[in-house]
């Protein structure tokens, strides 16, 4: 592998590679109208959204009450394992993966290599912490873009750092999967696939943020476009009202159901890629959190979201 891209054969190199992407991207069952006869989506949040509860079993136990299957956790984290498993065993939720806690300050497109190292070591920690916990993937931020990362170095670096990792995550049967954030970084559903492909490994998927995609793009075009990829799928509303009158962050200050994201045509594609028929579809909230009313109203959002 050379040290830096061609930047000119890449960009030629994508578009080749685009077309091919697109055309495959969904399974060929999966592109007429597939409606299963029940969506079978499961209702997670991020653990930190949970207000109250002194110990992790009740917070754990409120959420069971409040109609969620699972919780998201960050890892490397400070939560006791044991005390976790055993609310899990008293309450019977799930954690369905874990998300990195490492990448966004040490990430893999880091120009140090000291700096993605402690990034790779970091994820590492991540996937034995979700194999403990009974997950089966870790939500990572593959790179950031910015002024003094370009983005193909930003490509191939964060290629590289993962493929060190996949072995790992291959042995303990842990996805790692990719989210689509604010990186500047896969800013499209045709590179997003191209970019997961090259690893060229059932382990590396996507864990397909859905309000994150309204500011530049349907979130119902990616998902159809990423298709198999997808693994798990987060939650959250965006407004491109608010986004135009009061600035790009502002856009999601807007609660579930009450933006663009669309989700009656999110969920037709979610039903047609066959991600709503597997056994455990999960779909995590991922908005801001609170005491118990305000977690009530977010799981009913959410039921209204996979019936839409």
């Amino acid at each position: 592998m050379t040290t830096e891209l061609d930047r000119r054969g890449f960009i030629t190199s994508c578009a080749g590679a685009s077309l091919a992407v697109a055309i495959g991207a969904v399974p060929a069952a999966a592109k007429g109208p597939a409606m299963p006869s029940k969506r079978n989506v499961r209702k997670a949040l991020k653990y930190g959204m949970i207000g109250p509860g002194d110990t992790v079993l009740e917070k754990f136990s409120l959420i069971k009450e409040l109609g969620f299957d699972g919780v998201e956790p960050d890892a490397p984290s400070g939560l006791d394992k044991d005390e976790v498993l055993s609310a899990m065993d008293k309450t019977g939720i799930i954690i369905p993966g874990v998300v990195d806690s490492v990448h966004w300050s040490k990430p893999f497109s880091h120009p140090d290599p000291n700096v993605r190292a402690e990034g790779r070591r970091g994820l590492e920690q991540a996937i034995r912490d979700c194999k403990r916990l009974r997950g089966t993937s870790v939500l990572v931020v593959p790179a950031v873009v910015n002024a003094s990362v370009s983005y193909d170095d930003a490509y191939e670096r964060s290629q590289e750092e993962i493929r060190k990792v996949l072995p790992m995550a291959e042995d303990l049967r842990i996805r790692l999967l990719m989210e689509n954030v604010w990186n500047n970084f896969l800013l499209s559903p045709l590179e997003a696939a191209r970019y997961t492909d090259e690893f060229d490994s059932e382990w590396v998927g996507w864990h397909f943020d859905i309000g994150n995609i309204v500011a530049y793009g349907w979130p119902e075009q990616w998902i159809r476009i990423l298709g198999r990829r997808i693994h798990k799928t987060d939650a959250k509303e965006y407004s491109r009202k608010k986004m135009n009158e009061e600035g790009k962050g502002a856009g999601f200050r807007v609660e579930l159901l009450e933006g663009d994201c669309g989700w009656p045509k999110v969920m037709a594609a979610l039903d047609e890629i066959g991600y709503t028929a597997r056994d455990e579809a999960w779909m995590a909230a991922e908005v801001s959190g609170g005491d118990a009313d305000r977690l009530r109203d977010i799981s009913e959002r959410m039921d209204r979201i996979a019936a839409s």
